[in-house]
């Protein structure tokens, strides 16, 4: 199953991303140089200039094809940030500029539903509370057939939801075998960049999407409301998180260390300079960590500041590996210049760019992953339920799926979220075709595939729940619709 929703759709504009905010200024020339210093150098520039401005004059001029000067200035400044080999400076325009910063803030204008793509239907996952998609009628589950009268033909098709403002899209759907038809208009969809629950037994946990200016803000009054419910621990995901404002960053970190290094950054001199965290509070309860692949920049200036001055474990995988920052530099014509100007290391001075932080607990499946934070966290008893579209722990949605596979009377679930619920680890023994669950006490156990104990579907292990549990009698579970329900001791 393919599965899209609203927030990772903005992964791909926002990854990567650590942003400083500062003046054009900050850029001018060293006022200290001496006058035969500037002359030369004023000289030198003004060569460069005459000389630049000089072939685009006779471009403009004589050129056959008649470029447009703008095009020719645009594609000069693009010429320069290629020559730099660096995937993070951009050029943009001032629509494309506010457009970024929407992604950021997770402002995006559609009808307000989450998708995800399977055997061929293109469905609706979700619905946004209040959004257009909520008004006009459509509902979860529901499955598109058409868009503004185009048969749908694969995931892309979504991409025709969004538009401008104001603008109406017709949305055809089958639900229940009933085709029915919405005109629904779109509207400025603002996704929330902070998730929090607390669990029966005082996990806390906090989704955090984005390092959006204001998500610090909506970080305190999360982690105030999860305080006041007796928060015992905390798990603090950032999968899929990729960047946003240092400032942010910043400012969630004194959340947790009252005083230390977040980072160390490094400009043209070479300098290592630590940027100091003064003023924070101990945060004085565990803390987890989630990360993946696409954990990025901002998530990872604040995963290893957590993990460097002992405050935090870390779950996941090996985040994306981005260890430079970005400043937004206004131009004189109203367009924006992000330009890398400084790289970072972790507080313990490593440099992780191209490589990432690795995990102290590497877990791949996601569903895996939450659960074994939960239980690093301190949830001693966890019930765990889902199908192929949700995720349910002690009662609470989460982002995930409790996929299963449903052969005769067996029933199939990924190796990793059984193995996670006894607090193991999963091998491959090619020789046997067996794989091998050390649970969390050390013991060993085998399921084989010519038993049919184990299948492989889409490169994701699957363990026959009755097998399993025959190993493991504490772990309970009951199926029922399609629905898993697993439940520790």
């Amino acid at each position: 199953m393919t599965k899209f929703s609203i927030r990772k759709a903005l992964i791909s504009a926002t990854l990567t991303l650590s942003l400083l905010l500062l003046p054009g200024a900050a850029f001018a020339a060293d006022s200290q140089q001496t006058a035969s210093t500037a002359g030369s150098s004023d000289a030198a520039q003004a060569s460069d200039s005459q000389l630049i401005q000089e072939v685009l004059d006779y471009i403009s001029k004589y050129n056959v094809s008649g470029v447009k000067k703008e095009e020719l200035i645009r594609a000069a400044i693009e010429g320069m940030i290629y020559q730099l080999d660096d995937p993070y400076t951009s050029y943009f325009t001032a629509d494309e500029l506010n457009q970024f910063q929407n992604s950021i803030n997770q402002d995006y204008v559609g009808i307000g539903i989450t998708l995800y793509f399977e055997n061929s239907k293109l469905k609706v996952d979700s619905v946004i509370s209040g959004s257009p998609a909520d008004k006009s009628g459509i509902q979860a589950g529901d499955i598109i057939t058409k868009i503004n009268g185009v048969p749908v033909t694969g995931p892309e098709t979504a991409a025709e939801l969004a538009g401008e403002e104001n603008t109406k899209v017709t949305v055809t759907v089958q639900r229940s075998g009933i085709t029915k038809l919405f005109t629904v208009t779109r509207a400025e969809i603002y996704l929330p960049t902070v998730n929090a629950a607390i669990s029966d037994s005082g996990i806390g946990y906090i989704q955090l999407t984005s390092f959006a200016e204001n998500a610090d803000e909506d970080f305190a009054d999360a982690l105030s409301n999860l305080k006041a419910s007796g928060m015992k621990s905390l798990v603090l995901d950032l999968r899929d998180n990729g960047g946003g404002y240092i400032d942010t960053a910043s400012n969630i970190a004194k959340h947790f260390i009252d005083k230390g290094i977040l980072m160390y950054t490094q400009d043209q001199s070479g300098l290592l300079v630590p940027q100091v965290i003064t003023g924070g509070v101990k945060l004085g309860v565990p803390v987890v960590i989630l990360t993946n692949e696409n954990s990025a920049s901002a998530s990872e200036i604040l995963t290893g500041a957590l993990r460097d001055n002992h405050v935090a474990t870390t779950v996941g995988t090996t985040t994306y590996g981005k260890a430079r920052i970005q400043n937004v530099i206004s131009l004189s014509n109203g367009d924006a210049l992000k330009l890398t100007t400084e790289k970072y290391l972790t507080p313990s001075r490593e440099d992780f760019n191209e490589i990432g932080l690795k995990p102290d607990f590497e877990v791949k499946n996601r569903t895996a992953q939450l659960l074994t934070a939960f239980s690093l966290a301190g949830m001693k008893k966890i019930r765990v339920s889902g199908d192929s579209r949700s995720l349910q722990v002690d009662g609470e949605s989460f982002d995930g799926t409790l996929d299963t596979i449903k052969k005769g009377n067996s029933i199939y679930v990924p190796a990793r979220v059984l193995t996670s619920l006894v607090l193991g680890e999963v091998d491959w023994n090619a020789k046997d075709k067996k794989i091998i669950v050390t649970d969390g006490a050390g013991r060993r156990s085998g399921f084989t595939v010519v038993s049919n104990q184990v299948i492989f579907h889409k490169e994701e292990s699957y363990i026959e729940i009755h097998a399993f549990v025959k190993k493991y009698p504490s772990l309970k579970w009951s199926y029922s619709q399609n629905k898993l329900t697993l439940s520790t001791p």
